[in-house]
């Protein structure tokens, strides 16, 4: 074997091991999150219908309200790494300080807004009489752990950024263990209801918080780094998770154009809609686990200068993303018969559910492709052009999802037009990343 190939296959090898040392834990950490609120359901759902259905309304609207914030996450990942690339480890736990204080301003902004406002936001889900009680005083309760939350966002995004997704894993497993312990306790041993399971995700939540600062201010302490707020630092965080923000808007308007649109459709279409799009995100888990990776390994090559190795590494990266959607893809495939009895035991349902699942299948490569480019322009930092990409794409989904009820479309048609939706990403994603554009080195973008 002549040199040339012998230096590639070992880079391919050292790039492999990266990714799989990073993603293998952060999908543990990704699927760990979606489990408090299994938790919570199986606890409340003892309790009563009304109970739960409070639980359904109460949790939709604060994982609403925590998920916008989730570039707090991706933008501390981004600016991290690429300090940890320069060698400059105090200022890369600087930065990270300050997407923390960040966590903590916007944690109290939204508790100033859901405490008062409530009662209006459960009425504006179209809460029963019944229901609507519970969903308040759930709602209430738990928005007092919305600043850990997202201070745990932040957090996580400082150690992925120091090449560590290992943490992330183990402060999830025991966040999620003691949320379990604490509902219990509190729910029956306590006879709290539903107030107790709301209390116990607030501890849990803070507990995890207070587990990620040990860590972060250890860490600090070790290379001198300031855990003083600095305002310009603060500002500059806002400013980069801002494209970021738009982003995530934009993905959250598709699913909800698609979840209106399935409403009209009728019953059985929309119960059918709610399973796949559970389906769509557990198999988002798997492929969001590389982009995590892309974010960290990105970042810091691109810190150290090495514009060479960020797009070896995004090649790579993007070669896994297109052998896990096949694998994913073939997996929907072939377990459909196994899956929907899982879920439903409707005729009417499983019908429409069959044809659909093979669309989300047939979609597992794309979105392969679109989950790794997305977080190696995030951890490139490229947030404007992903907000921009993200508006067009909600541009050419809306008309062409709201055309499906229109023109007698069902599911399955809906369905293809959130597979036009990946496919509009893929390209606006994939035209960045041939531009080279992306390849910006230095500790700051």
């Amino acid at each position: 074997m002549t040199q040339a190939p012998m230096a590639a296959k070992t880079s391919r090898r050292r790039h492999d091991r990266e990714i799989i040392s990073l993603a293998l834990p952060a999908f543990g950490a990704l699927v760990a999150e979606p489990l408090f609120v299994m938790v919570d359901s199986a606890v409340i759902g003892h309790l009563g219908t009304p109970q739960l259905a409070g639980l359904g309304i109460a949790a939709a609207l604060l994982m609403t309200a925590v998920s916008v914030f989730v570039f707090l996450a991706y933008a501390t990942t981004a600016a991290v790494a690429r300090r940890v690339g320069a060698g400059d480890l105090q200022a890369a736990i600087r930065q990270g300080m300050d997407g923390i204080w960040l966590a903590l301003l916007l944690g109290a902004a939204v508790i100033a807004v859901v405490l008062p406002g409530a009662p209006w936001l459960v009425d504006l889900f179209g809460a029963s009489d019944t229901a609507a009680p519970y969903a308040i005083t759930y709602l209430r309760i738990s928005s007092l752990g919305i600043p850990a939350m997202l201070v745990v966002l932040a957090a996580t995004g400082v150690l992925r950024g120091l090449q560590d997704t290992k943490t992330p894993l183990y402060v999830a497993i025991g966040g999620f263990t003691a949320n379990a312990a604490l509902n219990v306790g509190l729910v029956y041993g306590a006879g709290l209801g539903i107030a107790g399971s709301a209390w116990g995700t607030v501890i849990a939540q803070c507990g995890m918080a207070a587990a990620y600062l040990v860590v972060v201010v250890r860490g600090a302490r070790k290379h001198g780094a300031s855990l003083r707020p600095d305002a310009a630092g603060i500002r500059a965080c806002a400013q980069a998770g801002a494209p970021l923000l738009v982003r995530t808007l934009s993905l959250r308007a598709v699913l909800m154009i698609a979840t209106a649109v399935a409403a009209h459709l009728g019953d059985a279409d929309v119960a059918a809609h709610q399973i796949l799009l559970s389906l769509w995100s557990l198999l988002a888990f798997a492929l969001d686990a590389i982009a995590i990776a892309g974010q960290a390994i990105i970042g810091r090559y691109l810190g150290a200068g090495d514009a060479a190795g960020a797009q070896e590494a995004c090649r790579r990266m993007v070669q896994w993303g297109i052998v896990s959607g096949v694998v994913l893809g073939v997996l929907v495939a072939v377990s459909r018969p196994l899956f929907i009895p899982l879920f439903t035991g409707d005729d009417v349902v499983r019908d429409a559910l069959l044809p659909a699942l093979l669309v989300v299948a047939v979609s597992q490569p794309i979105a392969g492709i679109v989950f790794v480019l997305d977080g190696v322009l995030m951890g490139a930092g490229d947030g404007p052009y992903l907000a921009w990409a993200m508006l067009a794409t909600l541009a050419v989904f809306a008309p062409v999802a709201l055309l499906v009820p229109v023109l007698g479309g069902g599911l399955t048609a809906l369905w293809w037009a959130m597979t036009l939706m990946m496919a509009v990403r893929m390209l606006t994603l994939w035209l960045r990343a041939r531009s080279g554009r992306w390849v910006v080195t230095g500790a700051t973008r």
